[in-house]
């Protein structure tokens, strides 16, 4: 496999978690490196307090995997890094905790959430008390120089645990056959802009916190602003006129902080900088020209109402300060857009080649329904027109055998007709499977999922199903689930297990479709290729077939695997 695909299958493979996880790493690394080579202590020893970040980082990616045993393992590493610390005598540093690095916090509370959400409740119970055991020794080796504790350790700490056994007990016991809400589904979408927006967030949060309560209000802004940056890939004008508001609000926030103690910090965070180029490229990628430059103005105007709030410190060169903030605004401006633009071009060319795909499509299989309607057509009107001929030769001398010939007729007109609407239903079903469908659809999803060459498990959660769903809903139904499992079957090698939602929402006949197969050993092309091309019908026949019915459908990777998922409307349906 060649690099860049194995570069792209670990980037996969990180997810969400280890996305935030190697963002606070990496955090770390910019706060210690310096430490380590400057003029306090010898030179070097602040880097001992890397082999505990890294293990105790690897037992949270672990805890995906084993969540219980990568605690109780976690809760080992951080008792050794503190012996370590100790005898080594290095001073660690703080962030959130007195004496835990970021990493640290990140990857415990990672683990303490996977633990409390699919591990036992005794075992999970175990494994997090015996967790927040250690971190207690860790601190209190760690800050031996002092021998202070701290009791914001415990309050912050507290509150943080709290919160995430909540988070964890509520999502506790979710099967994927559930409905995943658009927060999930933004998360699971946007991991790797998640992952970058918390470098520099992390970063200014560091900064800020070193400066007491007061920098509260601005790190809550900052956080906002990642948040922002996140949401207008969904929503881009009011992310980007959040966003002003956020600077505004920011700008002022600085000042007063600055009014009260040496905060060196800019009056822009470098997150709310990047949060804007997000923003932009996302308003340029999506929205029209006109509208897209309108919201752009007004976000340039509020970073210069920010930065004409800091010309009036003493410390300001008006002239050069301006000039320079100038020059790398509109630098900062002009990539953003050009980025943005590039995606828009992708974007509409992917569009054009997805379009003339199904077209070709379409129009390849109506060209071969035409020859065979041409067949059937022509074979029996050669036999009608054969049979008028010879009614016509016979006519005058024997009237009995004309008659009965032109019931003959009658009949091949009758079976012309027969093979012509036969012809056009296999347009709408083009396999056996659904043209045996019956009235009872759970019988028949059943009867799919046992007899199928799939070759996977199959779980079927049938709720609600009347039996008079109408004949075309239940065989568009038994087509998405047939293909969707087929899919599995082949695409997906890492699958044990499949899972088929069929149930009747309002009136809408509601059908899902997920496997637990990860797939992370193709490229993402490989994998669009064959979801889409699997056995000459795929993701565009699933979503003509949604389409002819009025209803809507949803397919594309999650944590999981693969999910297919559609709704299809019960009123006014076509029969067949």
């Amino acid at each position: 496999m060649p690099f860049s695909q194995r570069l792209s299958s670990a980037w996969r493979w990180l997810g969400l978690e280890g996305a935030v996880l190697l963002a606070a790493l990496l955090c770390d690394l910019f706060i210690i490196f310096p430490a380590a080579f400057d003029d306090i202590g010898p030179k070097g020893r602040d880097l001992l307090l890397l082999p505990g970040m890294l293990a105790f980082g690897a037992c949270a990616l672990w805890g995906r995997r084993r969540p219980v045993k990568a605690t109780f393992a976690g809760a080992t590493v951080l008792v050794f890094s503190g012996l370590l610390d100790y005898m080594a005598d290095v001073a660690a540093y703080s962030t959130l905790f007195r004496d835990v690095s970021l990493s640290e916090t990140v990857a415990g509370l990672e683990l303490v959430f996977l633990c409390v959400r699919r591990g036992r409740i005794l075992n999970a119970f175990a494994a997090v008390s015996t967790l927040v055991f250690a971190t207690l020794c860790a601190i209190v080796l760690r800050g031996h120089r002092t021998a202070a504790f701290g009791i914001e350790n415990l309050i912050t700490g507290g509150v943080l645990l709290a919160a995430v056994v909540v988070v964890g007990m509520r999502l506790r016991n979710t099967e994927p056959t559930d409905q995943p809400t658009r927060l999930s589904r933004l998360l699971n979408r946007q991991w790797p802009l998640i992952g970058g927006m918390c470098l520099p967030m992390f970063l200014d949060l560091y900064n800020m916190l070193q400066h007491g309560v007061r920098t509260l209000p601005l790190a809550a802004l900052v956080v906002a602003a990642a948040a922002i940056a996140v949401i207008s890939t969904r929503r881009p004008m009011p992310a980007a006129l959040a966003l002003c508001g956020v600077i505004l609000l920011s700008a002022a926030a600085v000042q007063f902080v600055r009014t009260r103690s040496e905060f060196p910090a800019p009056s822009l965070p470098f997150t709310e900088v990047l949060a804007g180029l997000v923003v932009v490229v996302q308003l340029v990628r999506y929205l029209a020209p006109r509208r897209a430059w309108t919201i752009i103005g007004a976000l340039s105007l509020s970073v210069a109402v920010s930065t004409a709030l800091s010309i009036g410190r003493p410390s300001y060169d008006p002239t050069s300060g301006l000039r320079s903030l100038a020059s790398y605004a509109l630098l900062l401006l002009g990539i953003a857009v050009a980025v943005g633009l590039y995606f828009r071009a992708r974007d509409s060319e992917r569009a054009k080649v997805v379009e003339a795909a199904v077209t070709e499509a379409q129009t390849s299989e109506r060209m071969a329904l035409a020859r065979e309607l041409h067949d059937v057509v022509a074979h029996h009107v050669t036999g009608i027109v054969v049979q008028a001929q010879a009614a016509k030769m016979m006519g005058e001398q024997n009237p009995a055998l004309a008659i009965q010939t032109l019931g003959q007729i009658e009949v091949a007109g009758t079976d012309a007709l027969t093979a012509m609407r036969r012809l056009v239903r296999s347009m709408r079903s083009h396999d056996e499977e659904s043209q045996l469908a019956t009235t009872d659809l759970a019988a028949d999803l059943r009867r799919l999922a046992e007899t199928g060459h799939h070759g996977v498990p199959t779980v079927m959660d049938l709720r609600r199903l009347p039996p008079g769903v109408p004949h075309e809903v239940g065989r568009s139904a038994l087509r998405l689930v047939q293909e969707s499992l087929t899919n599995i079957g082949k695409h997906a090698p890492g699958a044990t297990q499949a899972w088929v939602l069929a149930e009747v929402v309002s009136t809408d006949l509601h059908i899902k479709v997920i496997d637990n197969g990860r797939i992370a050993q193709a490229p993402p092309e490989a994998i669009e290729r064959a979801r889409n091309l699997s056995g000459g019908y795929g993701l565009v026949g699933m979503r003509e077939r949604v389409e002819l019915l009025r209803g809507r459908l949803v397919a594309g990777p999650v944590s999981e695997g693969w999910l297919v998922e559609a709704w299809l409307p019960l009123e006014g349906a076509p029969t067949a």
